[in-house]
């Protein structure tokens, strides 16, 4: 079974993690063949308009800022959302006009021409540290820098930031948590560990990160490692996603492109060599 048959992943089934956009990945699994498990690991919840999310953009609205990291396209794009529906949305893109915005990688470029902003830079390698090394080139002594963060704090992100001087103010759009059916993801782990589910792909860190910590809650996660050891594909659509896998000492496949079709062909390359 060669990865150049019309359809390389048949007899291999595949779970996906992803909430949204489940149905695109899935879509692009089983034209190649494969049988797809769909759990979500995580669970997205938009902050209220009265709470963090308004706090921060009133705080952003306060004085000047100097750059503005968006760090994915979602997020930049539900702030700006945010913004509008609270009447703010003028106001804010008129603020914001004024500062060096940084984009991690296209989908967040995309989100800021969007919004009428222009991308004063962006990352090729879409990767967070490269945005960092980039601001870091700066003088940040005394400067303001919005981070509009993705699926962690990005603790370390902003504490080398104030470190160099600046100012840092995040905005969190959106928190995750616990997926809305936990017993469809302790059965893909299941699956995964009685070595029916021959690779599992994902695509955004939280998902990586809730469903380590699920397998670990489980009393399951030594028996993942060893179906994970034992072949199980872990495949990562970039190298943010990655970093999760990477921390917990596990094997994975990460494409050259952080895009989902790119992810999807690495799977089926893989999976059919045995490795």
């Amino acid at each position: 079974m060669g990865s150049s048959a019309p359809e390389p992943l048949r007899g291999y089934t595949v779970g996906i993690t992803a909430e949204r956009k489940a149905e695109e990945l899935a879509s692009l699994l089983t034209r190649r063949g494969a049988e797809v498990v769909h759990a979500p690991a995580m669970h997205t919840v938009p902050l209220p308009q009265d709470g963090e999310l308004a706090e921060s953009t009133r705080e952003v609205l306060s004085d000047r800022v100097d750059f503005v990291v968006a760090s994915t396209g979602m997020g930049f794009r539900g702030w700006m959302e945010a913004a509008d529906e609270a009447g703010d949305g003028e106001a804010l893109r008129g603020h914001l006009a004024g500062a060096k915005l940084l984009a991690r990688g296209s989908k967040a470029t995309g989100a800021i021409h969007g919004a009428g902003l222009r991308t004063a830079w962006s990352a090729p390698s879409e990767e967070s540290g490269e945005v960092l090394d980039h601001l870091l080139g700066h003088d940040l002594t005394g400067s303001r820098v919005v981070v509009q963060v993705h699926g962690d704090p990005m603790l370390s992100f902003r504490r080398r930031l104030a470190e160099a001087g600046a100012e840092v103010v995040p905005v969190m759009v959106y928190r995750w948590t616990d997926p809305l059916e936990p017993e469809k993801l302790d059965d893909l782990i299941e699956r995964t560990v009685r070595g029916e589910v021959h690779a599992l792909a994902f695509t955004s860190a939280p998902a990586a990160t809730n469903l380590l910590a699920r397998a670990e809650r489980l009393g399951r996660s030594e028996a993942l490692r060893s179906a994970v050891f034992g072949g199980v594909v872990l495949g990562c659509v970039g190298p943010v996603t990655a970093a999760p896998v990477e921390r917990a000492g596990l094997p994975h496949v990460v494409p050259e492109r952080s895009r989902t079709s790119s992810l999807v062909r690495l799977l089926a390359e893989r999976l059919p060599a045995g490795s």
